[in-house]
């Protein structure tokens, strides 16, 4: 989009300036009033965030000036795609940006798995392509090579695109969408597999990205997409997942409409544990005639069953996004009453919509400590707490007594990395999906559990 407040505004959005933006910057946004899938023109409000400054753009000094721009979550009552309806440019969420999956173990150890699992369902040999949208540093992609597979990484984040191409893995710099799918099957590139993971939520033009997947597919090819799945999201109050570069929030409903729009059948689903629960959809030409799994008709039938494709499934939601935020809030303030030193792990995303929500600041929070080591030395929006090595957490003097897990998806990993830190009496404050704790005492149990911590999990909510 152009950064003019006006040009190139799509139709059905209405153009805006984020407050503390200087003009010439590209600090705008357009506000949609229609469905990113299916161009309906009425949306139901789920829960207004307020105005909250872009989750991933870490300040390089503590007054640094950062815009806030409105964040609200609605409902398409005609495809059930569930939505925000603030559009910021591209640009400025993605032109460099600090996530580098290989900074996670559990995420490398995941992406591994899928590579094996993909290379022995789908026959991939020498002679196969898999390319894969929004690669990262080619965390997933680098399974394929391996095996000897060729591959097409497409990141639209120069920084991290050029560390991609240093390891080996061919990467193009570019925005994808259905332009450059078609360009890209114009030049002799189809796919045997086309992969996008975690990024179809951050797409504006949904349909243009799908049918730019389905342009480089060969006819027996497959699109696999993870993301995280909005039944897990609302029903663990997973509000943290709520952030600008996440358009969009995705039942099987939504993606199985939004795919058949462009040819696609969506032949299997499976149910995973990542990022707090997320969907791995399968779709293939419907030219194909592809056999579909009886897990797609079961899950359809699940959200309907359970009121998924209904305004009213979401109406309870703000109110228990209200309702955590003020434990959490409660519960560190009767913390520093007492006397405790506090500080937060995990400089993410997640955290920034938690913090920037519910009020967490320097009066309640020391800083924050990330493993990433591209993050450190940053300072979060919002509140300008300190990014810092986890190195801090073995110096008695700066040693928090407690730290707010706000990469709380990750907790068996951040957990066993941090052994020593809860050893020495330290704990994990962990909000989502409920109030509680990670301590020595409990770790044991959290090891022993197959399943990510929420509900379900080991650990007993907080009083």
């Amino acid at each position: 989009m152009s950064t003019s407040p006006t040009a190139n505004t799509p139709a059905g959005s209405t153009p805006g300036i984020a407050p503390g933006s200087t003009p010439g910057t590209a600090s705008r946004y357009v506000v949609e009033q229609r469905c990113r899938s299916c161009g309906h023109g009425s949306l139901d409000l789920v829960l207004d965030l307020g105005r909250v400054p872009l989750a991933n753009n870490l300040l390089r000094t503590a007054d640094e000036p950062h815009p806030r721009f409105p964040l609200s979550l609605a409902f398409c009552p005609a495809c059930s795609l569930v939505q925000i309806r603030e559009t910021v440019e591209p640009e400025v969420l993605f032109g460099h940006y600090l996530y580098f999956s290989s900074f996670s173990q559990a995420m490398l150890a995941h992406a591994k798995g899928e590579a094996e699992m993909l290379i022995r369902r789908r026959n991939l040999t020498r002679d196969s392509l898999v390319v894969e949208v929004a690669s990262n540093d080619g965390y997933l992609l680098k399974n394929f090579v391996a095996a000897g597979i060729g591959v097409l990484g497409i990141e639209p984040a120069r920084n991290i695109a050029e560390v991609a191409s240093r390891n080996g893995i061919p990467t193009r710099c570019e925005f994808f969408g259905r332009d450059v799918g078609q360009r890209l099957a114009r030049e002799g590139v189809r796919a045997d597999c086309v992969l996008g993971n975690n990024v179809l939520a951050h797409v504006a033009d949904l349909n243009g990205f799908v049918a730019g997947a389905a342009a480089m597919l060969k006819p027996t090819g497959v699109a696999v997409f993870e993301f995280p799945y909005l039944g897990d999201m609302i029903e663990h109050a997973e509000f943290d997942t709520i952030y600008h570069e996440h358009l969009c929030y995705f039942s099987l409903t939504a993606i199985n409409a939004l795919f058949a729009r462009h040819g696609l059948i969506v032949s299997d689903v499976e149910r995973i544990a990542v990022h707090g629960g997320s969907l791995r959809v399968f779709a293939e030409p419907a030219g194909a005639s592809p056999v579909v799994a009886p897990a797609v008709a079961s899950l359809l039938a699940h959200e309907r069953q359970i009121g998924m494709t209904t305004g009213a499934f979401y109406a309870r939601f703000a109110q228990r996004v209200r309702d955590l935020c003020d434990a959490l809030v409660r519960d560190l303030r009767t913390r520093k009453a007492a006397g405790q030193k506090l500080a937060a792990y995990g400089a993410s995303a997640k955290g920034s919509t938690l913090m920037n929500f519910a009020g967490i600041d320097a009066t309640l929070l020391d800083f924050i400590c990330d493993l990433s080591t591209a993050k450190q030395g940053h300072f979060a929006p919002g509140n300008a707490l300190a990014i810092v090595s986890p190195d801090v957490l073995r110096d008695p003097a700066r040693r928090p007594d407690a730290l707010v897990l706000l990469s709380w998806n990750w907790a068996r990993e951040i957990a066993r990395q941090q052994r020593a830190y809860l050893d020495g009496g330290g704990e994990f404050i962990v909000p989502i999906p409920h109030l509680h704790t990670i301590s020595a005492g409990n770790l044991e149990a959290l090891d022993r559990s197959a399943a990510p911590v929420g509900p379900t999990g080991p650990l007993a909510a907080r009083a």
